[in-house]
This record gives structure tokens, C-alpha cells and sequence, in this order.
């Protein structure tokens, strides 16, 4: 048995309001401040999510504070996403996020939440009036968006706790990718900027570094790059390759197992040859940077990355590929970025561009960009620990991914009444 009414999505809301048109302003500390990128498919992601000051936040929450069991929806990029608010999290709207609070004696809010993730809600949300899909969702459509057939409450709730499981999972190994990327971030700390690595105390400082390290260009680090605009090392051939694109923005979603092939861009050219990643390769963001999300993003391709896409992948126009002479090395310069990046030490080497997006003067950076090499044998047991815990990392990102292909496939049917609850 269903409802025959309420018929649009305002009916089942108790409101639904639009967030303020303007950029809110930052801090380091302080609230959460919930853009576009922060919502997720069902959970609000925060890692890196903007932050405000409490008198910004009381401004921006003006029309509605969001609180445990509310939605919050993307207009754009990803538009159509959703998210719930969960327990314990006190944040507020960024620009085109949308603010739904579900009127719980209709409606089971991770049941709408979901509802709304499934394709009949999304093709309708995406096409509006005009009946043709567009990056941007209207106030007016979301408000107007027909919910007829609702089943029964008691069944809402069963459906959305079947969903929510799968997403509580997802959230629990995102938690323990974060700590485990920290864990890699706090050993090149301990080693190599507090200088405090296995045997320190026996270890002269010659010249300003450890004895048996050396102080080299970044380009004298790596084998080859090539990508920015690809210009001049564009590779020339005749056999046609395709492959999934990785972009700036793809580079955490894909550390999280939160990618599909259906997100990735798909490239098919007769000279990507040599872009082509192999384990081992640094992806690294030169371009399309901003204020709040400067360049300088990075990520060590594994070999499990390869074999999820079943296919060949490459990086975006506006990241590099770097290849490092060593696995080893390549390791220990993927944290080094990480730090630098973290550090601010990556700032003097952003540049503006004429569309107020922010590049990365990669060229000065190789040339005066110093890096302190370790011995090889300090190399090689930094790669050891630091392998391990990228490999634990990626194992739960790849548990993600099959987690988060099983709650999709299962989403429609669940919602159609095809699978029994």
C-alpha cells in the first residue's frame, strides 16, 4: 500500500530554502561551511570543507540551521547530489547548496535522501522544464519534483536503514583512510623534518643535511614529466589508445574508492602513449586552482588503480605525470609534495591566471625547488612503512568502490519495490 499524496517534494518538507547568494568568508578554524564538493551521494564529505567564524555562521544559517536528519542538496557541480545531515555535525550552506528539512510523519529523511539519489528523481532534477539535461537544478524544480507513490512509512524506514548501512560503511573506511594517510604524513615528518629518522643520533650534519644525503633540483628527482598543456612533449603515433582521465578535482574521490568510470572522463586519442600511468607515477595538479583549493595536489598511482578501471588511464591536460627514477623515491616525493602543499610552502610558486583560477609555475618549481634526498637505505625503509600503510589505504578505497557499486545497483530496486523489504 502507498500514499496518493502529497504529489511534490515541498509537500513532504517542512521547508525548503535556497542558500545565500554570496561567498561566505574563510578561516582556518571554525564551522563547517558546506559547498557543492562537500555533498556527497548520501553523506556530507569534510574532508578540506571551508570553515567560518561563529558570526559568519549565524548570518549564513539565518534562513534555516540545519540539524540532524536535514538534506542538503548540490544545485551544481555535482548537482543533483544529496546528502544527510548527521548527528553531531553543525555546519552551514555554501553557495548552491539547498536546504531541505523532511516533515517526518511523511517522510523517512534517509529514505528521501536516497529517494532522491535514484535515477527517475535525478533524470527529473537534472532536465527540470526544459526536458534537457544541464549542470544547474532550479528552486523551482526541486520544489515542484513529484513524489507520487510513496510507500508506507514503516517501509521508508526499512529501506533507508538497508542504504544507510552501506553509506555508514563507506564513511567508517573513509575515517580509517584518513588516519592512515595521516599515519604516512606524520613518519615524513618525524624523519625527514624533525630530522628525528632510525639512527639520527649517530648522524653528522654536513653542509645542513644528514650526512649521506643530498640537496637536489626537483628535476634532477625524476626520470620525466610530461601534461600541463602537453605543448611540445605531446608524443606522436599512429596506434589508437583510449583511456579514463583523471582530473584535479577526481584526485581524493579516488584516494576514497569514491570514483566510477561513468565520473572519469573517457579519452580516446591516437597519441596518448606516452601519458599513459604506470604504477610507481606521481599525478600532480598544475593548474585550475583556486583561492580556497590552491594547485598542488597529488597521488601515487598503485597498481590496484589500473586494474579497477580495467583499462588505461591518464591525467588531465592540466595535471602532470611525473615519473621518479625510483619506486622508492617515488614514495618519499609523494609525501614531500604532501607536506609542502600542507606547509603553504607550494604558495610562491601559485600563479593567477587571467580567469582568476590559480596555476602552478611548474617550470620554477623544478628548477628551485631544493629537495633533501635520504641515503637509499633510509629510502627504502621509509617505502616499506609507507607502502604498507598506502596499501591498507587502498584496499579500504577498493572495498568503498565495490560498496558504494552495490548501494547503486541496489538503490533503483529498492525504490521501484523490485526487491522485497
Amino acid at each position: 500500500m502507498t500514499n496518493e499524496s502529497p504529489r511534490t517534494l515541498s509537500d513532504v518538507c517542512e521547508f525548503i530554502v535556497d542558500c545565500l547568494h554570496k561567498t561566505a568568508p574563510t578561516r582556518d578554524e571554525g564551522y563547517p561551511s558546506i559547498r557543492t564538493p562537500n555533498v556527497g551521494r548520501g553523506r556530507l564529505l569534510l574532508d578540506g570543507v571551508n570553515r567560518v567564524s561563529e558570526e559568519t555562521y549565524q548570518e549564513w544559517t539565518r534562513r534555516g540551521v540545519p540539524r540532524a536528519d536535514d538534506l542538503i542538496l548540490a544545485r551544481e557541480a555535482p548537482a543533483g547530489n544529496v546528502a544527510i545531515v548527521r548527528n553531531g555535525q553543525i555546519v552551514c550552506l555554501g553557495q548552491r547548496t539547498v536546504h531541505l528539512r523532511p516533515d517526518q510523519t511523511q517522510v523517512d529523511p534517509s529514505f528521501l535522501c536516497y529517494y532522491l539519489l535514484a535515477p527517475p528523481q535525478q533524470g527529473a532534477l537534472l532536465a527540470g522544464e526544459t526536458g534537457v539535461t544541464a549542470g544547474h537544478v532550479n528552486m523551482r524544480d526541486i520544489r515542484r519534483l513529484r513524489v507520487d507513490g510513496l510507500p508506507e512509512l514503516h517501509r521508508q524506514q526499512r529501506v533507508g536503514a538497508i542504504l544507510s548501512a552501506y553509506d555508514d560503511l563507506i564513511e567508517n573506511n573513509r575515517r580509517r583512510i584518513a588516519l592512515l594517510e595521516r599515519a604516512a604524513r606524520e613518519l615524513y615528518r618525524e624523519w625527514f623534518v624533525r630530522l628525528r629518522f632510525p639512527g639520527h643520533e649517530h648522524t653528522k650534519i654536513v653542509d645542513g643535511v644528514p650526512e649521506g644525503w643530498e640537496r637536489l633540483s626537483f628535476e634532477e628527482c625524476l626520470v620525466t614529466h610530461i601534461g600541463g598543456g602537453w605543448g611540445k612533449d605531446e608524443p606522436l603515433g599512429d596506434e589508437t589508445t583510449s583511456a579514463y582521465v583523471i582530473r584535479g578535482t577526481d584526485l581524493a574521490p579516488v584516494r576514497r574508492g569514491e570514483f566510477s568510470k561513468v565520473g572519469l572522463r573517457f579519452h580516446k586519442d591516437s597519441s596518448l602513449k606516452n601519458r599513459l600511468l604506470r604504477p610507481g607515477d606521481i599525478i600532480f595538479e598544475v593548474s585550475g586552482g583556486s583561492a580556497t583549493q590552491p594547485v598542488g595536489r597529488s597521488i601515487l598511482i598503485g597498481e590496484e588503480l589500473i586494474c579497477v578501471f580495467g583499462s588505461s588511464v591518464m591525467c588531465a591536460s592540466f595535471c602532470k605525470k611525473l615519473v621518479p627514477e625510483s619506486r622508492v623515491l617515488g614514495v618519499y616525493l609523494h609525501q614531500h609534495l604532501e607536506f609542502i602543499r600542507q606547509s603553504g610552502e607550494m604558495q610562491i610558486f601559485q600563479k593567477q591566471s587571467a580567469s582568476a583560477l590559480q596555476n602552478f609555475n611548474f617550470a620554477a618549481f623544478l628548477q628551485n625547488h631544493l629537495v633533501s634526498r635520504p641515503s637509499e637505505s633510509l629510502l627504502k625503509a621509509f617505502a616499506d612503512i609507507a607502502s604498507s600503510l598506502l596499501k591498507q589505504q587502498v584496499q579500504l578505497a577498493m572495498q568503498n568502490h565495490k560498496l558504494s557499486r552495490a548501494r547503486d545497483l541496489l538503490l533503483p530496486r529498492l525504490m521501484s519495490g523490485e526487491v522485497a523489504v
